[in-house]
């Protein structure tokens, strides 16, 4: 039996569009094509597309996605392995919700007080991977991913701590303006946001285009909208305005 591919999108929420482009670069071939053109998938192409899926999900880019089917030889085997690393990735999930309960936790016990204080600050940033974006960005910027390969490999476990904590800490200081009601224009918004435009350009050097690019993907990529939107909810779309200003003042 065959499905067509108007069908196979329905059912798996994949654009046709989507599906054509997995076709032509080799990733997902359609059992036949029909004399009008259209593409039908049988049940062994529903399972490829399915394990596509779920790569995607654990955040592999197609590069990588494709040679892992290439190497695949059990498809049992392939999906115990697959089944593995969701369960993995729905412990981290339950760690990364503790991460978020306690902070809300601490935050409410310290609310009437002149001074809220967090008693243990590297709680805050357990249960955070943000390796699983980086396939993505090695897809849309390849030169620039290099580039911020090699200054990653200077670093050291300790570096790499110090930077995630900067970064997190950026994150809820945007998220505590945004809160507030702070413009995107506001002083104090732009000066983080230049913190965060020097902190890229240890990696690389982004033009006033790139770094907008950049910001536009914290909103359109899921991924990165939900990293931000775990500190609060519509902050990926504030941090893109926010950068979209810095880039217009300062980088054009």
């Amino acid at each position: 039996m065959t499905w067509p591919i108007a069908e196979v999108a329905r059912m798996s929420g994949v654009t046709s569009r989507t599906l054509r482009h997995y076709d032509e670069i080799g990733l997902l071939h359609p059992a036949r094509i029909g004399g009008n053109g259209h593409r039908h998938y049988d049940e062994a192409g529903l399972l490829r597309l399915q394990q596509i899926l779920l790569m995607r999900e654990l955040g592999l880019g197609l590069r990588e996605i494709a040679a892992v089917l290439e190497r695949q030889v059990d498809q049992v085997a392939a999906l115990r392995e697959h089944h593995g690393r969701l369960l993995a990735e729905r412990d981290r999930l339950d760690v990364l919700a503790a991460t978020v309960g306690r902070t809300i936790a601490e935050l409410e016990r310290d609310k009437d007080s002149d001074m809220a204080e967090i008693s243990r600050p590297e709680n805050l940033f357990r249960g955070f991977d943000t390796a699983r974006y980086e396939a993505d960005v090695r897809e849309q910027w390849p030169q620039e991913a290099a580039q911020a390969g090699h200054f990653a490999d200077t670093l050291t476990d300790s570096d790499v701590a110090r930077l995630q904590q900067e970064a997190t800490a950026a994150m809820v200081r945007m998220a505590e303006a945004m809160a507030a009601g702070a413009p995107v224009t506001d002083p104090a918004v732009q000066t983080e946001v230049d913190i965060h435009y020097r902190a890229i350009c240890r990696m690389w050097t982004p033009t006033a285009a790139a770094y907008k690019a950049l910001g536009q993907t914290y909103v359109d990529d899921a991924q990165w909208r939900e990293a931000y939107d775990r500190v609060a909810v519509g902050l990926a779309a504030y941090q893109r305005d926010a950068m979209a200003v810095y880039a217009d003042a300062r980088l054009s």
